[in-house]
């Protein structure tokens, strides 16, 4: 079991996007009818590159580990005859927050009311796009539209941020310049190839590009080229390669068609915690312990199946299968991967989970160092206070639930802190 605190995007994965047809096999720009809404954003100032003498320094001694790469020098003169240092780059990378919100909170935005709407006309109007993709990959279009929802709000929030300074000026600061070069490279390379001009391939504050949020690695190694015009066009109003190259990034870590991600489940009274997120049965098996789908009858069978109490005891449960795991290829939070599952679900007619959310509120780093700390001073060691629940501390929680006759569901939840205060 995973404790939900953190919604970040680190070991984004990204994907793609392009300019072609839409709805049918024509050619030629979307009609303006059929584009997604107009971005929204307006750069900030300090968003904006400048001159920095330090990073003029390392972009030169970058050349030639660049161009040993494979980068032409042409290429990499004209990608940063514009680029320069971005300060707010280097603000964002130091002062993320660390998100605290519990999983109602989360899915209040994730699959809010508003988006589902906004996906439901994005299903009508892209359909024939939609099928077309569902048809090559096999993955289902409502969940091709979820991530797309998700990663951008269906195009309203692709970033502004020119890649190459954004990328460079991550990879200069260092603290973690080896990922960032890597990136660099690969956008570089993507720049040779033709597929944007620089002054175009714009993207977040950490170089994540497109309707679907590339980075420029995975761009390169999933990123489709749906009409076959030569040009992998992620940065366009034009959705097509952007939702087509999340289909094949699905695809390409074992997208099973006709599996659902998971469903919502009661538990029955009872039921050992311990055997939720990790262990592996059948839909039958789990039935036969006691589990039932929310919405009753029987559940199918999907394959082994996993129980996730992501809230602990007091919230929701559900059984997921192996596309909950490819979905968490693009972003390894729970959260995230119920928030793509649920928010296509809803785009494909389904309702609001039926069980509550559960009451209270996400600790904070703090407050779990504070469950560290007050556990071990009582005889469950957690090995540490690092404030991150990992499976020391699980296991320790599970054992201070056991001996306080408390559902052992190793959760650290708000309740648990009341009690050991």
């Amino acid at each position: 079991m995973r404790n939900l605190t953190t919604f970040g995007r680190a070991g984004l994965l990204g994907l793609a996007l392009a300019a072609l047809a839409s709805c049918g096999a024509v050619s030629g720009p979307l009609d303006s009818s059929l584009r997604p809404p107009a971005r929204a954003e307006k750069m900030d100032e300090n968003m904006r590159p400048r001159p920095n003498a330090g990073f003029s320094n390392w972009v030169a001694g970058y050349r030639p580990r660049a161009l040993s790469a494979g980068v032409s020098g042409a290429t990499f003169d004209r990608a940063f005859a514009s680029a320069g240092y971005i300060p707010g780059v280097i603000e964002k990378d130091r002062n993320q927050a660390e998100f605290t919100k519990t999983l109602g909170e989360y899915l209040s935005t994730a699959a809010s009311d508003t988006r589902v709407e906004t996906g439901r006309a994005m299903l009508s109007q892209y359909s024939s796009l939609l099928s077309e993709i569902e048809a090559r990959y096999g993955v289902d279009r409502q969940t091709v539209l979820a991530v797309w929802g998700m990663e951008s709000n269906f195009g309203k929030r692709r970033g502004d941020v020119p890649v190459v300074s954004a990328l460079a000026t991550l990879a200069y600061e260092g603290r973690r310049g080896r990922f960032f070069e890597q990136q660099l490279t690969s956008a570089l390379k993507i720049l040779q190839n033709g597929d944007v001009s620089p002054e175009n391939m714009k993207g977040s504050w950490a170089g994540a590009m497109g309707h679907t949020q590339f980075i420029p690695t995975s761009y390169e190694a999933y990123a489709a080229d749906f009409r076959g015009d030569g040009r992998r066009d992620i940065w366009s109003d034009d959705p097509t390669d952007g939702l087509a190259s999340t289909a094949k990034y699905l695809s390409s870590f074992g997208w099973r068609r006709g599996q659902p991600w998971g469903v919502e489940v009661v538990l029955p009274a009872g039921f050992n915690y311990g055997l939720a997120g990790g262990t592996k049965k059948s839909a039958a098996e789990w039935q036969a312990l006691g589990v039932q789908a929310a919405t009753g009858g029987r559940i199918g069978d999907f394959g082994a199946a996993e129980i996730l109490v992501p809230e602990g005891a007091q919230g929701a449960a559900f059984m997921t299968f192996k596309n909950f795991d490819v979905i968490k290829r693009y972003n390894a939070a729970d959260a995230y991967a119920i928030g793509v599952g649920h928010l296509g679900d809803r785009i494909a007619g389904a309702g609001p989970f039926r069980t509550p959310m559960a009451t209270g509120r996400a600790l904070n780093r703090a407050e779990r160092s504070e469950v560290q700390r007050r556990l071990t001073a009582l005889g469950f060691d957690t090995g540490g206070a690092d404030g991150i629940i990992g499976p020391n501390t699980t296991a320790a929680i599970r054992r201070y639930q056991q001996v306080n006759g408390l559902p052992v569901d190793g959760f650290a939840s708000e309740l648990l802190l009341k009690r050991l205060r």
